[in-house]
């Protein structure tokens, strides 16, 4: 009755895909099946060594890089950064880290990794925000991953100010002492994944997972949904 009722009731109230916009139909939620096989997808987890682990090397000792979709301007994944970050579709950073979670299992990393930690935003901003976009991510892996995530396990102590139209060194400046550990047992010899929403210099990741590797984590990992380039 409840099933018959929802369909009845989509007949006048139709979801919107957040690709798109277009309606969804019934078995469809947030992105529809067209604008999810036409993601532009990197395959980077194909390929041990590729654009992000290239990105990171020298600067911060990963295992594995990920990035799963190609960033471009004015672009679908532009469009829904956008709407995840700065119009209240949290459910967007889930749904990627659900279907990135189900390709990096059927790409054998289903065990190998032991925590999930997002890169946190300071408190004043995600008070603002709702939510924190890379822990919607997380969450999305952790769900089809199986695996435990953890948003409290790092904070970030200081408000800085964006990254955006900054130099390589700027953005570094501007992260490399904003960030601490709250829960050193927890992050102890475990392979941890830390996950972002889009990687352009690398500076928050490199600040981030410095602080990882510096308490205690026995293998680091690095994945975020979009790499800038």
């Amino acid at each position: 009755m409840r099933s018959a009722l929802k369909d009845f009731l989509t007949l006048f109230f139709f979801d919107q895909c957040r690709g798109c916009n277009g309606s969804l139909i019934k078995g469809e939620d947030v992105l529809c099946t067209k604008c999810l096989s036409e993601l532009p997808r990197t395959n980077y987890h194909f390929h041990k060594t590729n654009p992000v682990t290239e990105k990171m090397l020298g600067r911060l000792q990963i295992t594995n890089g990920f990035a799963f979709l190609k960033f471009s301007k004015k672009g679908i994944v532009q469009n829904l950064l956008h709407n995840l970050k700065y119009y209240n579709k949290p459910e967007i950073g889930e749904k990627l880290g659900i279907v990135f979670g189900n390709e990096l299992i059927n790409t054998g990393y289903s065990n190998q990794f032991d925590l999930i930690v997002p890169i946190p935003l300071h408190r004043t901003r995600q008070r603002h925000r709702g939510y924190n976009q890379s822990t919607m991510f997380a969450n999305g892996l952790s769900k089809s991953m199986g695996i435990a995530f953890d948003e409290k396990a790092m904070e970030r102590i200081l408000a800085s100010s964006t990254q955006t139209k900054k130099s390589k060194l700027e953005r570094w400046e501007n992260v490399k002492n904003i960030f601490r550990i709250n829960k050193r047992e927890q992050i102890s010899q475990k392979r941890i994944l830390l996950v972002d929403d889009i990687i352009t210099t690398g500076s928050t990741l490199e600040a981030c997972g410095q602080h990882l590797l510096k308490n205690g984590c026995s293998e680091l990992s690095v994945a975020c949904i979009a790499l800038s380039q």
